[in-house]
């Protein structure tokens, strides 16, 4: 937009993009605030005020004004299944953000209505019961009201799945179907499947019912994930470290983000890993992806960025929260050892997941014992992911050890259910995320999205801060949350970090790579709830612009339309924006009872550490317990 005072001057050292008028938080140590930003060729040339920009605006320059608004650099999901995501976007009906069962199930019922025979309805992950007003799951009945001959597959979190009549038949369950390792079919007092699937604990059984639905063709896996990373975009995403996940073979299903790479289509930068499919196969599989490639191969782009968060089946714990904790079978330390030997020995990083202590401690024993032959530390990148229940001593060996933790807000969507399981006292420090910053580890943040928790990083930006679920229950009391700026760096330096490319991006400073997001809101100014209602206006990856909004809509490329055309994202969106909550009395005494109930939760944590009477407070008004 033309600006009445930058008069295209420069020639050589034009910039292709510039922001001004903008609060710039840079993140930079050196120069933490600033106005303007001027990029030429996907790099960051100039940070400073408009008349640092102005010699750089040339004919060509495209000047943005940010109307004051807020500059953060782009966010960083350290945890996120984008590949798997990307190809399946499309095909699901989305209840991110959806506010209500009722509204949830109008959707539903809309949405049958339009999908072909042979299709099916699928909802799949970012939502929980608790975000609902009814504060409930959709039952069977519910589901075949609303569509009675199409297929319909709900899953909520890795704890179950709901299927109509029409699903069940589709995906050949009948009384005589068997129920898998790990997995329970719901059955009636005639035996017949109801249409609900257990998690027991193992979600094996949600994730391979759900792989019986009909899957897109090749153009249309790129339409689909294009659409999904603009989705990302639109909240200011720029980067993201795909974890890999059950049914996503490689080189396969990495074939579609390879294909936009090559084309210049990518709007969101990718590092991958990659993670062993078959079980008793997983050394085989990883000599072989060893002997085809090595970590950081690509470019800024699409980056391979090494193993997991599998190395071997038997080492992987589960994390439905509703169920007891796994017990992992003994003797699974021969092979895992094999696994991580291997890797180290042939310079590559690892991600792995591990929800619980017990978990992490069988692990790092193989890891010390291979110290002794200099493997740890190595240099090698390697962290671990969830860790809602780590120790203080695991935590001190994983910094001897030279690794580092990967945090999502999972528990913004299971808090609930890991409280009924395991009590407030352990869900304050699920995961102790202070304690980790304290000893030094880089902690990257992320969602763990699509299956279950959303893809919007702001409602991971606002558990971080606030310790509160999607259903407003305060799980993490203050000791164990962290401020609005350690949030956002653990959402943009950390991730850079978790990929070896903390001198490049993450923070806004001349060299690093030109990617930034202007906000909605001040992330650093709205009330706290507010925080989750953060949108990106304008997402620039690279300088380009890669999504556009509000005053800046049109500017951004245009993408192919939505295919197939029945498609739910046609016809709703992906997350469903929410209004902001606001000041109000109502609001204010919300606080009230909060600080209250909190303050307490604190004295009982104090409590339990010998650090003040073990007596329960005469102040504490049981009408604020939660």
């Amino acid at each position: 937009m033309p600006v009445g005072g930058l008069v295209p001057s420069a020639t050589d050292n034009a910039a292709d993009l510039v922001v001004r008028n903008a609060k710039i938080h840079t993140g930079d140590p050196v120069r933490p605030q600033a106005e303007a930003i001027a990029v030429r060729d996907g790099v960051i040339t100039v940070v400073g005020d408009d008349k640092d920009v102005a010699p750089h605006v040339g004919p060509a320059t495209r000047v943005v004004d940010a109307l004051g608004r807020r500059v953060v650099p782009g966010l960083n999901d350290s945890h996120l299944h984008v590949i798997r995501g990307g190809l399946n976007y499309v095909l699901e009906l989305r209840w991110d953000g959806v506010p209500t069962l009722r509204q949830g199930l109008a959707m539903l019922r809309e949405q049958a209505a339009r999908t072909p025979k042979g299709q099916w309805v699928r909802v799949v992950g970012g939502w929980s019961a608790e975000q609902f007003a009814e504060r409930r799951l959709p039952t069977v009945a519910e589901l075949n009201g609303a569509a009675p001959d199409t297929p319909v597959f709900v899953l909520h979190l890795y704890q179950s799945a709901v299927l109509n009549r029409a699903a069940l038949k589709a995906s050949g369950y009948t009384r005589d179907t068997l129920d898998p390792k790990g997995g329970q079919i719901v059955r009636g007092r005639d035996g017949e499947p109801t249409g609900m699937l257990l998690a027991a604990p193992s979600a094996l059984i949600l994730y391979s019912t759900l792989a019986k639905a009909p899957v897109l063709d090749g153009e249309d896996k790129k339409t689909s994930t294009r659409h999904f990373l603009r989705e990302l975009n639109r909240f200011g995403l720029t980067s993201a470290i795909d974890a890999a996940g059950g049914f996503q073979n490689f080189p396969d299903n990495y074939s579609t983000v390879v294909e936009l790479a090559q084309a210049g289509e990518l709007s969101l930068r990718i590092a991958y890993h990659l993670f062993p499919q078959t079980a008793g196969q997983e050394i085989d599989d990883l000599a072989r992806w060893i002997e085809m490639a090595r970590p950081e191969d690509g470019d800024e782009w699409l980056r391979l960025n090494g193993a997991g968060e599998n190395l071997t089946w038997a080492a992987a714990d589960f994390e439905n929260f509703a169920q007891p904790r796994p017990e992992l079978a003994p003797g699974y330390e021969a092979e895992f050892e094999k696994a991580v030997r291997l890797l180290m020995e042939n310079g590559w990083g690892f991600r792995l997941h591990a929800t619980y202590d017990d978990t992490i401690r069988r692990d790092l024993a193989i890891f010390e014992k291979l110290a002794a032959d200099g493997l740890f530390p190595a240099g090698n990148r390697w962290l671990f992911d969830h860790a809602e229940t780590v120790s203080a001593d695991s935590l001190d060996r994983i910094a001897a050890l030279g690794g580092a933790m990967s945090v999502q807000n999972r528990l913004s969507f299971q808090g609930e259910a890991f409280v009924r399981r395991y009590g407030p006292g352990a869900a304050a420090d699920a995961p102790p995320i202070r304690a980790m910053l304290e000893r030094g580890l880089t902690v990257g943040a992320g969602t763990d999205a699509t299956r279950v928790s959303t893809y919007n990083p702001w409602v991971a930006l606002h558990w971080l801060v606030s310790g509160r679920t999607v259903g407003d229950l305060v799980v993490r009391p203050p000791h164990n949350r962290v401020d609005r700026r350690t949030a956002l760096s653990m959402f943009t330096e950390a991730g850079a970090a978790l990929t070896g490319e903390e001198g490049v991006k993450g923070v806004l400073r001349p060299g690093c790579l030109g990617d930034l997001a202007v906000l909605s809101e001040d992330y650093f100014a709205v009330p706290e709830p507010d925080i989750a209602h953060i949108e990106s206006l304008l997402t620039v990856v690279g300088g380009r612009i890669v999504y556009a909004a509000a005053e800046y809509e049109g500017l951004d490329e245009e993408l192919p339309p939505v295919s197939p055309e029945w498609s739910p994202v046609a016809h709703f969106g992906g997350y469903q924006a929410t209004p902001r909550i606001g000041p109000s009395g109502a609001r204010q005494a919300e606080l009230l009872g909060q600080a209250v109930a909190e303050s307490e939760q604190h004295r009982q944590w104090r409590a339990r550490r010998g650090l003040a009477a073990d007596t329960e407070s005469t102040v504490f008004d049981p009408c604020f317990s939660l």
